[in-house]
């Protein structure tokens, strides 16, 4: 990896377009979310510890867990970087002035295109994977093992449950509506390889996804959301979640007219880095309790 695990934690925003999107959702998470930043301040806040050495020692054998290519952690990170950098990027700069002010959506129309609901619906999907195949390479497990994932997502909190909340709302309330279940799945169900293999996001993670062919591959995504689809089900029905609810809670920090919701997602998509943001901060929190235990 081109950076030390120390210097992703220290180098994530404090305040950006990720940054704002994610605690306009606080209220489907309440409290959940905390942007941790740094990596001295995230090994106290995860281990309550202060004393300068023990934190030194916690530090140092994070680091060296995570530089250790026979663990998982250096594959998770990629994937969760990777997954959000499928989609195009408006550039930085042009984002950059905006903080702290509402960014109107209209004046960026020019540089976005709504992905259609089957491009949109795949992608949903593959994020899903990355975070079953990211959860397993963290854990040391099988790249298949649904189960464990499935098992584990009900005990989610934190910036984990944060990252799913965000699926859930950014990749599938706001583009695909109410009904975005049953997109994806009619989606996937009525795909074939070809389609797949088309697909951006799948040509730049197909190699990580289980099955020896994209056949297989294919078979192995519709498992996963079909494994998952009762647990994101609950989440939507539990919370009362609507496109028209998460949309409301966004004109917060963007503004955006009703006729061009379907650019709002778009919009999302290529200003955000929910994924690799959040997993940055689910991986130091794994590596330091690990460390933490170990020591």
């Amino acid at each position: 990896m081109s950076k030390a695990i120390f210097e992703l934690v220290d180098q994530l925003p404090t305040s950006n377009m990720t940054t704002r999107a994610l605690k306009s959702l606080d209220f489907v998470v309440p409290g959940e979310w905390d942007n941790l930043v740094g990596f001295e301040n995230t090994i106290r806040a995860v281990t309550g510890e202060d004393d300068e050495d023990v934190i030194q020692e916690i530090g140092d054998r994070a680091v060296y867990l995570f530089n250790d290519r026979s663990q998982g952690y250096q594959r998770a990170l990629w994937l969760y970087q990777t997954i959000d950098s499928a989609g195009s990027a408006l550039g930085a700069a042009a984002l950059a002035n905006k903080i702290g002010e509402k960014v109107p959506l209209l004046g960026f129309l020019s540089n976005l295109t709504p992905k259609p609901n089957k491009a949109q619906s795949i992608d949903l999907s593959l994020k899903l994977v990355v975070e079953i195949v990211a959860f397993c390479q963290i854990n040391g497990i099988p790249g298949d093992s649904i189960g464990d994932f499935l098992g584990a997502l009900g005990d989610y909190g934190g910036e984990s449950l944060m990252r799913m909340a965000a699926l859930i709302c950014f990749d599938g309330l706001i583009p695909l509506g109410p009904d975005l279940l049953l997109k994806v799945e009619e989606t996937l169900s009525g795909m074939s390889p070809s389609d797949l293999e088309n697909n951006q996001g799948f040509s730049s993670i197909k190699d990580s996804i289980p099955g020896g062919d994209s056949q297989s591959k294919l078979g192995f995504i519709g498992e996963s959301f079909g494994a998952v689809r009762g647990w994101m089900d609950s989440f939507i029905s539990d919370r009362g979640l609507t496109p028209e609810v998460v949309v409301n809670n966004l004109r917060g920090f963007i503004e955006f007219t009703d006729d061009k919701l379907d650019y709002l997602g778009a919009f999302l998509d290529v200003s955000t880095n929910y994924y690799e943001h959040t997993g940055v901060q689910t991986l130091a929190r794994r590596l330091i309790e690990r460390a933490s235990a170990e020591i």
